[in-house]
């Protein structure tokens, strides 16, 4: 396929995980890909950024802009996490997380707006059930994505008329290489994973591939009916009810 020729995209933590996936996946349909993290990424046109200083947001967008003079496509994945009880948790830490997961995304959809409007483009904001529902000791980044989703129906409501669309994924238990890490840090790695698959209808963990394959699609002229929404990817995890 080639959905994405001609089309500029820039995903943010796109050197690994969910982000990485994505990049791909659009590079492969024929996007030219910028990636923008803290480090370098050898595998795409790279922008070195810190997320936590909310200038660095307009100089991605700068940089995409300076290189390739447009932008179609704007994918906001990069994200922290931290798990402490709300009564635990510093204020920097909370800020940290909100401004990483959710004041970053604005600022990168505040610069990219005119860019996107001159070509019709698309946002993508990777959000999480956690937006929709909570792990213990996630207050912050619950929030984070709740208020993330909330962000895409607002950029929805105000610019799709303007021909920028604006939707959201909000992914479960993903297999990153973090989640796998983490997997294989228990003391009995299998059974872990068992017991994990079966909290989901499809009877498995998620990969991320299918995520990236959800964002191609709301970034493809394909979906072009689509925006202000929140898709789900998670197995079906949200779906099922616990057992009485």
């Amino acid at each position: 396929m080639s959905r994405f020729l001609g089309k500029v995209a820039l995903v943010t933590g796109g050197r690994s995980g969910i982000g990485q996936a994505i990049a791909r996946r659009l590079r492969d349909e024929g996007a030219r890909v910028f990636t923008a993290q803290r480090g370098e990424d050898r595998d795409f046109e790279s922008i070195v950024v810190d997320f936590t200083v909310p200038a660095d947001a307009g100089r991605a967008v700068d940089s995409v802009i300076a290189s390739a003079e447009r932008l179609d496509i704007l994918v906001n994945n990069a994200g922290v996490m931290q798990e402490a009880l709300a009564e635990e948790m510093s204020l920097a830490d909370w800020e940290r997380t909100i401004s990483v997961n959710l004041t970053t995304p604005f600022m990168l959809i505040k610069a990219a707006l005119p860019h996107l409007r001159a070509t019709g483009g698309t946002i993508v904001n990777i959000g999480s059930i956690e937006g929709l529902g909570s792990n213990p000791k996630h207050a912050a980044y619950c929030a984070s994505k709740a208020g993330l989703h909330g962000l895409t129906r607002a950029i929805a409501v105000d610019h799709s008329a303007e021909g920028v669309r604006c939707n959201a994924v909000a992914p479960g238990w993903i297999d990153t290489d973090l989640n796998v890490e983490f997997i294989e840090s228990m003391p009995d790695p299998e059974a872990f994973r068992e017991n994990i698959g079966k909290i989901h209808p499809v009877g498995r963990t998620g990969k991320p591939e299918e995520v990236a394959s959800l964002v191609a699609w709301l970034a493809s002229a394909e979906s072009s009916f689509v925006t202000g929404q929140v898709w789900t990817i998670d197995g079906g995890r949200m779906a099922k009810l616990s057992l009485p």
